[in-house]
């Protein structure tokens, strides 16, 4: 299915995060190498997985590159439809690597860029209790959904100066998504960046991940604490 899978695991112990990086069209697991030692150094209980797409590059033959779908004719009418089609592969293979690191959806992050963004968030909204997070760089929904999945927090990180994607998809998706009931998201948008896993981004990655409190978690505590679920 895929060329290849990068892993890194911690050095002792069982994982008590699983993040699994998709990169974009035409790349390859390489791509996110310093995205993942970012992660590795803020959490170094995590699991951290790298395929290559599931699919050979078709825009290039000849390139070494791959891709989660195919962008050679694509169209907003067509876009969702060749999303959908991997989707359930991808899906299946989060939940085979989620047994196999003994690492549950709540503590599993998507983290995408570019075209592995679009894959992540269409696998999270088609499978509600896949992950507990998705990290979504330069990328956008192929359809907004029509409902939030209420175990998934979505974190959108984009370059204001982004010519291929536009910033303008995030904040588009922000939006929607914080407006549906349960819907948990926050968008950081990085000035005078492009369409780039820019470091002024990764660093916002690493603060979401660790201060932001996910309000399924919020209203559990005040359950434990008896106190009501809208207290401010």
């Amino acid at each position: 299915m895929t060329a290849r899978l990068m892993q890194s695991l911690p050095d002792s112990g069982a994982p008590a995060q699983l993040f699994i990086l998709l990169h974009g069209v035409g790349a390859s697991a390489d791509d996110l190498v310093p995205l993942a030692k970012v992660l590795r150094q803020s959490f170094p209980q995590a699991a951290l997985l790298l395929p290559d797409g599931f699919e050979p590059f078709d825009a290039a033959p000849t390139a070494q590159g791959r891709q989660w779908f195919s962008i050679v004719g694509v169209t907003e009418e067509n876009r969702a439809e060749r999303v959908q089609a991997v989707v359930p592969t991808l899906i299946d293979w989060v939940r085979g690597h989620q047994q196999r690191l003994g690492v549950g959806p709540a503590a599993t992050a998507l983290v995408g860029f570019s075209q592995g963004s679009i894959v992540s968030l269409e696998a999270a909204v088609a499978a509600p209790d896949l992950v507990g997070r998705v990290l979504a760089f330069s990328g956008r929904f192929a359809q907004l959904p029509e409902a939030a999945p209420p175990l998934t927090t979505f974190h959108f990180f984009h370059g204001a100066q982004d010519s291929v994607i536009p910033a303008q998809q995030s904040t588009t998706a922000f939006e929607h998504v914080a407006a549906l009931d349960d819907g948990d998201a926050t968008l950081d948008i990085a000035e005078e960046v492009g369409h780039a896993l820019h470091p002024a981004l990764l660093e916002r990655a690493v603060f979401r991940l660790t201060h932001h409190v996910p309000p399924r978690l919020w209203r559990e505590a005040m359950s434990l604490a008896g106190a009501p679920t809208d207290a401010a």
